[in-house]
Formats: structure tokens, sequence, C-alpha cells
């Protein structure tokens, strides 16, 4: 039988346990040029709490009755397509199920042994890819420059750092609590983390960034932003990724004072890494040889079982991850 976790209904503020139900059906059969796999890994991730939400948006919203959406890595068991076989490896089948059935050329077939299947859909993935498009399009990162990354312990801003590092930069990151600055700092070798549970924010990030803030990689957004939007320096560039502080919001928050956007000359741009598809295959290759070597430092945390996944995704908007947040579905034959 397959199992789903499908939308029951829309949450206002965090979702919560009403806002999934779980379900049971027979494993479907594929039509042609369709694959069935089984779910190993699932990514939580926080545009999610976007797709529980029925408002405009720049992808549709899950509709109600319909299994909650998120990319997996998972093993092909039934395969109605010839360039796959049942046993092959694929990343991006959707969906909070055990057993999903999607169109083959929506999959990626992965190596095996190249990197823990967990990895491409974090590091490897959609996360790491963001990080990438983010620095290489819009943050353009130089030696010299001061770069600092916002929720700096997570998916995107650890490699966000990691990347502005090899650029040249100094980098500082911002994250929740003394572990996770302490990780930021001695393991992926920012400069500094300030901890944005600590009163004085501005004040704190002013003395670390004395000559302004050249890069700002945004993942968070409220009172972070404020902190940072005046720090800008003169042509400074600010990558939007995501604001998950403010996801939950009922009613939009007021936004800062953009005259110093005309007098500073900033750069502020949105970031959807999915409009640039050809990002994904580049940081893979780019990326690859040094997870392999250990040069570029990752974290997740794991959550057993897709019953969890709610719980996952709560902890993902409220900051109780460390790292990238999976959720182990089935077996790893890894």
């Amino acid at each position: 039988m397959r199992r789903s976790l499908i939308l029951a209904r829309r949450p206002k503020g965090q979702p919560d346990n009403a806002t999934f139900t779980m379900t049971e059906d027979p494993i479907p059969e594929p039509t042609a040029g369709e694959i069935v796999t089984r779910t190993i890994w699932l990514s939580i991730d926080p545009y999610m709490r976007g797709r529980l939400s029925d408002r405009k948006s720049y992808a549709p919203p899950v509709a109600i009755g319909e299994p909650m959406t998120g990319e997996t890595v998972g093993e092909v068991v039934v395969s109605a397509d010839p360039a796959f076989v049942p046993g092959d490896i694929v990343q991006g089948p959707r969906g909070w199920q055990t057993h999903i059935v999607s169109k083959a050329k929506h999959a990626t077939k992965l190596p095996r042994g190249a990197a823990p299947l967990s990895a491409y859909l974090g590091v490897l993935g959609m996360p790491g890819t963001t990080a990438y498009s983010g620095m290489k399009d819009i943050g353009q990162p130089k030696a010299g420059e001061t770069v600092v990354v916002s929720a700096a312990s997570g998916a995107v801003g650890s490699v966000a750092g990691q990347i502005a590092k090899r650029a040249g930069a100094r980098v500082i990151g911002i994250a929740g609590g003394p572990d996770k600055c302490l990780w930021v700092q001695e393991t992926l070798g920012f400069d500094a983390c300030v901890d944005h549970h600590m009163p004085h924010l501005s004040r704190l990030l002013a003395e670390e960034c004395p000559n302004g803030i050249d890069v700002y990689f945004e993942n968070v957004g409220g009172a972070v932003q404020d902190a940072v939007f005046p720090l800008l320096a003169t042509f400074g560039r600010m990558v939007m990724c995501g604001m998950v502080a403010q996801y939950s919001d009922a009613e939009l928050r007021p936004g800062p004072n953009l005259g110093p956007v005309v007098g500073k000359r900033l750069r502020i741009e949105g970031l959807i890494v999915s409009d640039k598809p050809e990002r994904f295959a580049e940081w893979r290759a780019l990326a690859s040889p040094w997870v392999r070597d250990g040069s570029l430092k990752y974290r997740e945390t794991v959550i057993e079982g897709l019953d969890n996944a709610p719980e996952a995704l709560r902890l993902v908007l409220t900051g109780g991850n460390f790292g990238k947040m999976l959720v182990r579905v089935g077996a790893d034959p890894a």
C-alpha cells in the first residue's frame, strides 16, 4: 500500500497537526513514460509554507485533498520508460508519499557511491544550487569584500558563505544560538557569526562590518533584515532568497525606507532557482569534488518516518533545524 500525507486544510499561522492527514491506497501502475519510485529521502524546505496558502505566488498552491509537495530521492520499483529500470536511484519525483508515480522525464538518475544520497537534496541539490546561483548571478562576491549571510547554518546559507569564502571575501554569518554560531565559524570557516537571539543585533553587526556590507544573502527577513539594511555599503548587492521569519504572518510587515537604494546605488534582486535550470548541472559538476574531498562542509537534520514530516516542516519554519532538514521515509540502499 502507498501512504500519503495530504493537505487537509490551510493553516492560519504555523501549520499544525490538523493541516495534514494520512491516507492509504494501492500503489498505482505507471502508464507509458512514467516510473514508480519508492521514497527514500524527502526534502523539507521553507518554501513549502507558501504552498500551503491559497494566494498568488510564483508557484501554485497545493490543493486541498492533494499530497503535499516535496522533492525526493527514491528507488525505481516499476518503470514504463526505457530510460529507467527497477533499482535505479533517482532524484526529482515530488510528494509526501511512500511511493510516487511521476513522468520519467522529470527524474534525474543518480550515480551510486559518488555521494550520500541525501546530499542530492541538500548540498548538491536545490539548496546548494540556490546558494550558487544567488552568489554567481546576483551577489558576485569579490576578494576583500564583506559578505553577510543570514540563516548561515542552514542548507542554503552554509553553502552561500563557503562560496563567498572561496572568492576571497570576509564572511559574517547570522544564526540562531551559540551552537550554530560556533559551527558556522569553526567548521564552515566564516570569519565571524552573530547570534540573532542576542540583544543589540544592529550594534553587533556593525562591529563585525566596520566598512559596511557589500553583499547580503537574505534568507530570513524580519528583524534580521532590519538590522542589516542600514549597513549596506555603496554599490552593495542584496540577494533576496527567502524570508522564513515572515512566511506564516497573516499580514505583510512594513518594509524599510528604500531611499538609500538610490544614494548607495544598491542592487536588490529576488532569486527563484528554477529560473536558471542550467545552474543545477553546473553546481553539481563544480561541487561534487568538493563534497568528496571534504572541503565543502554541510550538516543534516534527519527526522525518521513520513508521519513526522509535518513536525519537520514546523521545525524548519521556526529555526529548529540544524543544516538541511530531511525525512528518511524508507531504507537507503547506500
